[in-house]
């Protein structure tokens, strides 16, 4: 029997050619683009382990681990609040290593790990007009004061349960904004996102490695 080899490829890979979308207009308003390269794992507290769940997190990663729909950047990853006593722990890929082999040892006995890195994709939107363009496929309240940077939320775009968080504003600051969409619907919100996007412009910047 031939041996089988398995490798993942982005589900995005035909849809981010770099390029101009949309309204013709000198400065678009939306910037979208897929990071690629990342390792995702759900960690998810055991019964009666939440403190020590949260402890190990602060031991592995220099930060509290996010109690409310927020994001924290810890030591080598950005933690995602994800539910009651869950969250995600999104780093740059390790070539050849596991992403929960690496935390293993850290929360052994202490919450469930599940390896969530092939299994979704991760689309970053900025611009002026990107909160604009948003609002129409979300009801969350994305204005400064309700959601702003490291505000998360666990939330449905297009009908699809997305994970969606404020990043740090871009340097001419406009802000940034990260999508976790599981990878059978990616090619799907993509499409909805350009086409919610037409009427400000956009700008596709095609696909990069994650770098925390």
């Amino acid at each position: 029997m031939p041996d089988f080899t398995w490798t993942a490829s982005s589900p995005l890979q035909h849809a981010t050619t770099p390029g101009r979308r949309g309204a013709t207009v000198q400065l678009p308003g939306i910037a979208l683009s897929e990071m690629r390269d990342f390792s995702l794992v759900l960690i998810l507290a055991r019964r009666g382990q939440g403190l020590a769940t949260a402890k190990a997190a602060k031991a592995r990663f220099g930060v509290e681990a996010p109690s409310k729909p927020q994001t924290v950047a810890g030591k080598s990853a950005t933690l995602i609040w994800s539910g009651a006593d869950q969250f995600y722990a999104l780093f740059a890929s390790a070539q050849g290593q596991s992403p929960v082999a690496a935390l293993r040892d850290n929360f052994a006995d202490k919450a469930s790990l599940s390896d969530q890195s092939d299994g979704r994709a991760l689309i970053r939107i900025s611009g002026p007009s990107a909160r604009n363009m948003l609002a129409k496929l979300s009801s969350l309240d994305l204005d400064d004061a309700v959601f702003p940077v490291g505000a998360a939320a666990a939330t449905s775009i297009d009908h699809t349960g997305v994970n969606l968080w404020r990043d740090a504003d871009a340097a001419e600051g406009s802000p940034v904004f990260n999508i976790l969409v599981f990878t059978s619907f990616a090619d799907s919100i993509w499409h909805t996102i350009l086409d919610s996007s037409a009427e400000y412009g956009v700008e596709v910047l095609g696909s990069s490695a994650f770098a925390e």
